[in-house]
């Protein structure tokens, strides 16, 4: 079970955010799918997506309930496929279909490459296969940690 680890300012008094960010083991034919959940406003926060590849998710399933305007569809849009390339990650992004939904429900692969993506007022099924041989750790082993674990002010 996944809880919410960043709650909505609406969401706080009213639910209890999670305190963990758990990796899911789905068993296939072929082996283990390492499997990471993210929800809605958790995409505004990546140092859990970070913590979370590190901790060697394949596949990230991101869930949303957002119906928003055509002027913030292409910065969720981004933030996406940030994610998937920052990462290398497989992101798999669903939203609800909805008359007014703006947003989109994509397949990303570990490069930042949109291999499918709809925005639909109709529920509707993509499917793919994704190559886990595709996720990398090599961003992540370049990175400076050096200077993120001091914080930015060396005073």
């Amino acid at each position: 079970m996944y809880n919410k680890a960043n709650l909505a300012t609406h969401e706080r008094g009213h639910l209890i955010p999670g305190d963990s960010l758990p990796i899911f083991h789905l068993k296939l034919p072929q082996g283990v799918l390492r499997v990471a959940v993210q929800l809605c406003r958790e995409l505004r926060f990546p140092g859990q997506w970070r913590v979370l590849s590190e901790a060697n998710a394949e596949l990230f399933v991101y869930m949303t309930h957002l119906i928003d305007d055509e002027l913030h569809r292409p910065v969720w849009r981004s933030h996406l496929i940030s994610r998937a390339a920052e990462n290398q990650r497989w992101i798999a992004a669903v939203n609800v279909a909805h008359p007014v939904q703006r947003c989109p429900s994509m397949l990303i692969d570990p490069s930042g490459l949109v291999i499918h993506e709809t925005v639909s007022e109709h529920a509707c099924r993509m499917r793919a296969e994704i190559d886990t041989n595709a996720v990398s750790n090599w961003y992540l082993n370049q990175r400076r940690t050096d200077l993120t674990r001091r914080g930015s002010n060396p005073e």
